[in-house]
């Protein structure tokens, strides 16, 4: 089967399942190669349902993960977002499409080879930067956030990042240690956390200052 029918059958899989559910968020998913930013020996697995391994012990995330997040997210047209792990650039990749030409992504990436990966996939995304640095102090020369997602688990959510989301601004992270991990949507009004349990995910740490 070649991969545009694997990928076909996935997202139709992601919308018939209401994990895919908004027309932006979708075609983004149709657009970007996920093969494009897999290690070249799983290309042909670029469409399973499952994380695949990238460099230094990361991985990509499913892409079931994947959409729970960026729908999540609510991600709009001409938006200002953090991502806090580049990783493989996939997930960046996806949120540049959903912000557009006017929007603004930021990932940063604390690996030095992640990064020069992540860059190198990203390199024809215009509206985004990657970033070599440590992701859990967030990226205070450009806050406020309209939002963060964050893509490595910490024990707790890094205030660093609560601090820099925009008023009514949605931040998305893993936050747990070892395979106890919920998925926290947490929204800013007037200045406190509204959160919500999305449920259980495992992630890789965290690691940074404010992280593990």
């Amino acid at each position: 089967m070649i991969l545009e029918e694997k990928k076909k059958i996935l997202i139709d899989y992601l919308v018939r399942n209401n994990i895919l559910k908004t027309k932006k968020i979708i075609k983004a998913f149709k657009t970007v190669q996920r093969e494009k930013f897999v290690l070249p020996k799983y290309k042909t697995h670029a469409y399973i349902d499952e994380p695949l391994p990238i460099l230094d012990g990361q991985t990509i995330s499913q892409p079931t993960t994947i959409a729970i997040m960026t729908e999540a997210l609510e991600p709009k047209t001409g938006q200002k977002i953090l991502e806090i792990g580049a990783g493989s650039g996939y997930q960046a990749a996806i949120l540049s499409k959903v912000v557009g030409a006017r929007g603004k992504i930021y990932t940063i990436e604390r690996l030095e080879k992640l990064y020069k990966y992540a860059k190198r996939k990203l390199r024809n995304y215009k509206n985004v930067k990657v970033i070599h640095g440590d992701g859990s102090k967030g990226y205070e020369e450009r806050a406020p956030f309209d939002r963060i997602i964050v893509t490595a688990a910490a024990p707790k959510l890094p205030e660093k990042l609560f601090d820099q989301l925009k008023e009514n601004g949605v931040l998305i992270a893993p936050v747990g240690s070892g395979m106890q991990q919920r998925m926290l949507k947490i929204r800013k009004i007037r200045g406190k956390k509204k959160e919500e349990d999305l449920g259980s995910f495992v992630f890789v740490p965290l690691v940074g200052e404010f992280g593990h």
